[in-house]
C-alpha cells in the first residue's frame, strides 16, 4: 500500500494543455472531485479512479496554433502534447484508441513494466485509418511510481508521427510521492517538445533524416516560453520529458542547481544536485528547484548540443534557446531538500553477456519498411545492429524469462543514438569500462559516438515478443531495432 500524499501548496503554472499545478497532498482527492465521469475528449487530464482506468485517446490531424508552425498538426484528443494521463500502481487500466488519422498507428506505453502481448504494450498491432482498439492491462502494485511515456510505434510511421506531435505524459503515483520533502513541492510536467516551420523543410527526405529530423520551434506543453513560478523559499517538482523525435536536451535554470530525484524507471537512492541536465529523446528525470535566488525571472534553457561532427552531418549550430520562464511569486517558509529517497536494489549477477553494435550503413534501405510500409528503397542509406537492418519477421534475441544479462551497447557510428528497451528497465552498470556511481533505473541511455555502455537488466517476467531500438526516432524507421522474444 502506498503512503498517503501529505498537502502541498497550489501554484498557478499557466501551463497549456496540463492545467493549473496543486499540491500532491491534495492532489488526488482534488481529481475524484473535479473529474466528469466521463472524462471527455477534451479533458487536461484523464486520471483513474476507485483502482481502475477508462480512458479515451483519439489520434487526428488538427489545425496548427502555434506561431510560424505548420498549418497542420498531430494531436491526441485535439490537444498539443497531449492531455496528461495519470494512474495509480495498481490500477486496472482500459484505454480506448480511436484513430483518425489516413495512415495506420498504434501505442507504447514508453518505460511501463506491462505484458509486451495481446492488448498489453503490444508495437505490432496496427490500427488502421477509422479504426480502433483497446488496450487492457494492471499496473503492479508494486509498480514504481513516475513518469512515462505514450506515443506511437507504428514501424516506419514512428517518427513522422511523433514530430508531427503525437505524445502524452503518463503520471504513475506511488511511494516517491509520499516522500515528506517531494510531497511539500508544487510540481509541474513539462512536455519538450520540438514542431517543424511553417516551410516544413524539416520533413524533407535525407541527410534530415539520417541525422534526426529537429525542429526550430521549441515547445513547453504545447506553448512557446510558458511561465513557471515559484516562491521565496519554496520547492518546485519539475518532471521532465524529452517527446521530441531527436533533439537532444542540455537543460540549464538560471541561477539555480536543479536536483535530480528520479530517472526513467522512478526514484534514485540519493539526491544529486547538477548544473545542467542532459535529456535523450524518451528519457526523463524529475529535479527539484529551490526557491533560494534573489526574487525575480530566471530562463529555464537549452544549451548547444553536438549529436554528430562528422562528414558535414551536424546540425545547424544555435546558441542558448529559451524553453520557460520561472518567476518568483510570493514566500513560504523554507522547505528543505530530501537526504536521501528510495533504495535501488543491485540486480543478481548476470548469467551471459551480450554485444550489440549500432551502426548506418550504405544500401540498406529502411529495415521492415520493406514489408509493405514504404520506404527509401534498397539503394538508401539506413541503419544496422550487428549487420542487420529492422525485419518484424525475424527474432534477433531470445532470452529466459527469469534470467539476467549484461547488455554492451557499442555505438560504432558517427553520431549519438539513445538506446531504449521497451518492458524491461535496466541498470546502467558501465562506460567505456568504467563503472556507474550510482545505481538507477533506466529504459532508455544515450550512447556517444564511439562509446561502449553497458547495461544489466532482468527479465523477470511477462514472456513474449517486443523490441529494443534507438529513440532517434528517424534512425529507428530507417532500420535500427531488433526483436526480441522472451520465452
Amino acid at each position: 500500500m502506498t503512503t498517503p500524499l501529505r498537502r502541498r501548496q497550489m501554484l498557478g503554472l499557466g501551463l497549456a494543455g496540463l492545467g493549473t499545478a496543486v499540491g500532491a497532498s491534495s492532489l488526488w482527492d482534488w481529481q475524484q472531485r473535479n473529474a466528469s465521469r466521463s472524462q471527455p475528449v477534451g479533458a487536461a487530464r484523464l486520471v483513474s479512479r476507485g483502482g481502475a482506468a477508462d480512458l479515451e485517446l483519439v489520434a487526428q490531424a488538427t489545425r496548427g496554433t502555434l506561431p510560424g508552425g505548420p498549418a497542420e498538426l498531430l494531436t491526441y484528443n485535439g490537444r498539443l502534447s497531449g492531455p496528461l494521463l495519470e494512474v495509480r500502481a495498481g490500477d486496472r487500466v482500459r484505454l480506448r484508441l480511436r484513430n483518425e488519422l489516413n495512415q495506420p498507428t498504434n501505442l507504447h506505453f514508453h518505460g511501463l513494466h506491462i505484458p509486451p502481448t495481446g492488448a498489453g504494450d503490444n508495437v505490432f498491432l496496427s490500427v488502421p485509418p477509422g479504426g480502433s482498439s483497446t488496450y487492457t492491462f494492471t499496473i503492479a502494485k508494486d509498480h514504481p511510481a513516475g513518469l512515462f511515456y505514450l506515443h506511437p510505434h507504428r514501424h516506419g510511421l514512428s517518427a513522422d508521427q511523433v514530430f508531427g506531435g503525437l505524445g502524452s505524459a503518463l503520471l504513475v503515483r506511488g511511494d516517491l510521492d509520499g516522500i515528506p520533502e517531494v510531497a511539500a513541492a508544487s510540481e509541474t510536467v513539462l512536455v519538450l517538445k520540438d514542431f517543424a516551420s511553417a516551410s516544413g523543410q524539416e520533413t524533407a527526405m535525407g541527410m534530415g533524416r539520417m541525422l534526426g529530423r529537429e525542429g526550430p520551434l521549441l515547445t513547453v506543453n504545447g506553448e512557446l516560453n510558458p511561465g513557471l513560478a515559484i516562491p521565496s523559499g519554496g520547492l518546485l517538482r519539475l518532471r521532465l520529458l524529452n517527446a521530441s523525435n531527436a533533439r537532444i536536451y542540455r537543460l540549464a535554470l538560471e541561477g539555480h542547481r536543479m536536483v535530480l530525484i528520479a530517472t526513467d524507471g522512478g526514484a534514485i537512492a540519493t539526491p544529486e544536485s547538477l548544473d545542467e541536465l542532459l535529456l535523450a529523446p524518451g528519457e526523463r528525470a524529475d529535479v527539484l528547484v529551490q526557491g533560494n535566488q534573489t526574487p525575480g525571472t530566471y530562463r529555464l534553457l537549452n544549451m548547444p548540443y553536438q549529436r554528430s561532427g562528422h562528414m558535414g552531418m551536424t546540425a545547424a549550430e544555435e546558441g542558448p534557446r529559451t524553453l520557460a520562464i520561472l518567476n518568483y511569486a510570493g514566500s513560504v517558509a523554507t522547505l528543505p531538500l530530501p537526504k536521501t529517497l528510495i533504495p535501488v536494489p543491485a540486480l543478481p549477477q548476470p548469467e551471459r553477456t551480450r554485444r550489440f553494435s549500432l551502426a548506418h550503413a550504405m544500401g540498406m534501405g529502411m529495415g521492415g519498411m520493406q514489408h509493405g510500409m514504404g520506404g527509401m528503397g534498397a539503394g538508401g542509406m539506413g541503419f544496422v545492429i550487428n549487420g542487420q537492418s529492422f525485419d518484424p519477421d525475424r527474432i534477433d534475441t531470445r532470452v529466459a524469462l527469469g534470467s539476467t544479462e549484461d547488455w554492451l551497447i557499442v555505438n560504432d557510428d558517427v553520431m549519438d543514438h539513445p538506446f531504449h528497451l521497451h518492458i524491461n528497465p535496466f541498470q546502467v552498470i558501465s562506460r567505456d569500462g568504467r563503472p556507474e556511481a550510482q545505481r538507477r533505473w533506466k529504459d532508455t541511455v544515450l550512447v556517444r559516438a564511439g562509446e561502449e555502455v553497458g547495461l544489466r537488466v532482468s527479465f523477470r517476467d511477462f514472456p513474449g515478443r517486443t523490441v529494443y531500438h534507438c529513440h532517434n526516432l528517424d534512425h529507428e524507421d530507417l532500420g535500427l531495432m531488433g526483436v526480441l522474444q522472451i520465452e
